[in-house]
């Protein structure tokens, strides 16, 4: 693989064992751990500069290693390999809002401090809203006149019942026209019923209202309860010259009582002169409330009706625009209403999100000037950190949700957090033909760590404990290596001496990165391949491709 390609995905291996037979070939061996790996690339950068071929030949048993040439020996060796994906990024709070309003105003009330922690829709501002509130108090009486203008359009089409009661009179019948005034009809109320009475005066304190009366009326047996309502301030002369006081009885009707009938009656302990005549409480004549034709109206003289019941439609092109008209100039004024308690509700500025206040701009006294004024506020969500990787395309497969991640930090020596990969997006950004994706990771426990604080990050992938491994180099297109037995170099340990003691033998390869790949079948520990020092064997030879 080239250097580009490798960047990015590093492969971390500590040496497990060396083989007995590697022990023999004290040539062949190399150096383990740190000072192995130092040693492999120090040989590798002489033989590139200094190796010089001196003679090629080729064996019929397909291997194609040259007599004379110069190779890097290694052995094959147990490692833990762990694919990692680096970069670096800026570390974000969890969640972070900056807090601003529309609204002008002096601020009455900031009950809060920079580093407070705030919770979700706790108050942060309160502004004058003296001129809001007139407002919403204007628009609702418009709203409310609206109202009523549609309750007079649909009454002026549909008529109604002003009281329950009986129907004494029809004016008009289906089909006839009428306009705006004319009468439909008298309703008489049938319900209540008051009688004046006149009892013997003797002195104001006699009768009151209040006060109980027994009432009898005319053909009905028995008797009925009443209430006097009033007392006539003067007095009257009866017939036959005694002085007498009117006293007003009100009471609900029995049964079918009308003004045809008379009554008397029982006040304390006095009894009413002779009998009187009996007054429906209340009648009513129902107007038509715009011009059109009469339809519907069903109701004959002496039909009962109750308040508030139709008692015809009256239709007309105009009367159905009135309503109309009315019922938008209705929505508009709604509209208007919630607007208004809306723009009231944002005088009261509460913060957004559960947090740490990190900034306070504005205080009590101060003035809003809606957009103007900027941010009042800043919040952060600091329950936990996050931080966005960018991942280049030929390593984004090696990242999944839920690996680990570790960070470090510059400003922070010496120390090491835990993060985890929350989210692999697929919305890729390609610039100059080279494409990456964004990679969300997330710490839960970020110690002295600080939103705004530049981090490196190192995902860990897949991982294969005690895997038998060699250099990438050494492995050649078509996954095969080139297997050295005892006798095939030379005294310096880097120059074929005897090509047909070197075997090339296909492999099976496992995980792998830029500096090591795994070997899962075709090779045993200890084994030692050759890298050939002019070749720049790379990933792409490796893997076959």
């Amino acid at each position: 693989m080239n250097k580009e390609l490798m960047e990015e995905g590093k492969v971390e291996a500590e040496p497990l064992s060396v083989s007995a037979e590697s022990k023999k070939v004290k040539k062949l061996a190399l150096p383990k751990g740190k000072k192995g790996r130092r040693w492999l690339k120090a040989v590798l950068a002489l033989a590139v500069v200094g190796a010089i071929a001196v003679g090629v030949s080729r064996l019929g048993g397909g291997s194609s290693t040259a007599m004379g040439a110069s190779y890097v020996p290694v052995a094959a060796e147990l490692r833990n390999l762990t694919i990692s994906v680096t970069g670096t990024a800026t570390l974000e709070p969890a969640d972070a809002y900056n807090v601003t309003t529309l609204m002008t105003g002096e601020i009455l009330t900031a009950p809060f401090e920079e580093d407070d922690l705030v919770e979700k829709d706790a108050l942060l501002y309160k502004l004058d809203s003296s001129d809001a509130q007139e407002t919403v108090s204007r628009a609702n009486i418009s709203m409310e006149q609206a109202r009523m203008q549609v309750q007079q359009a649909q009454e002026a089409m549909k008529p109604t019942a002003p009281i329950s009661g009986t129907i004494n009179e029809v004016y008009v019948h289906d089909g006839d026209s009428v306009v705006m005034g004319a009468q439909l009809c008298k309703i008489v109320s049938s319900k209540d019923l008051t009688i004046d009475f006149l009892f013997p005066y003797t002195s104001s304190s006699s009768f009151y209202a209040g006060q109980p009366a027994t009432i009898f009326i005319g053909n009905f047996d028995g008797s009925v309860q009443g209430t006097v309502v009033s007392v006539s301030d003067s007095t009257a002369l009866t017939s036959n010259g005694m002085e007498a006081c009117s006293v007003r009885v009100k009471l609900t009707n029995p049964g079918i009582v009308s003004d045809s009938f008379t009554a008397s009656a029982v006040i304390g302990s006095y009894s009413s002169y002779g009998n009187a005549s009996v007054t429906m409480a209340g009648s009513a004549i129902v107007y038509a409330g715009g011009s059109g034709t009469v339809s519907g109206f069903g109701k004959l003289s002496g039909s009962t009706v109750t308040k508030g019941e139709t008692l015809c439609t009256i239709d007309s092109d105009s009367l159905r625009d009135n309503l109309k008209s009315a019922k938008l100039n209705l929505e508009s004024a709604q509209l208007s209403a919630n607007t208004a308690a809306s723009n009231l509700d944002n005088y009261t500025i509460k913060s957004p999100i559960s947090g740490t206040v990190i900034e306070k701009k504005l205080k009590a006294g101060d003035k809003v000037d809606g957009v103007s004024s900027g941010t009042l506020a800043t919040i952060y969500d600091l329950s936990y950190l996050k931080m966005q990787m960018n991942v280049d395309e030929l390593n984004i497969g090696k990242v999944q949700v839920g690996q680990m991640v570790e960070i470090t930090a510059d400003a922070l020596p010496g120390q090491s957090f835990t993060g985890t990969v929350d989210k692999v997006s697929i919305n890729g950004t390609t610039t100059n033909g080279f494409t990456t994706y964004p990679v969300t990771i997330t710490l839960q426990e970020y110690g002295d760590l600080k939103p705004g604080m530049n981090v490196s990050a190192r995902i860990l992938g897949e991982t294969a404990e005690n895997a038998l491994c060699v250099p990438v180099a050494a492995v050649s297109r078509g996954n095969t290596v080139q297997v050295a037995q005892p006798g095939a170099l030379a005294e310096d340990g880097v120059t074929v001496a005897d090509a047909s003691k070197i075997e090339e033998r296909a492999v099976v390869l496992g995980i792998n990165d830029d500096a090591y790949i795994q070997i899962t079948s075709g090779l045993e520990e200890g084994e030692t391949v050759l890298m050939e020092s002019q070749s720049g064997g790379g990933m792409t030879a490796a893997m076959g491709g």
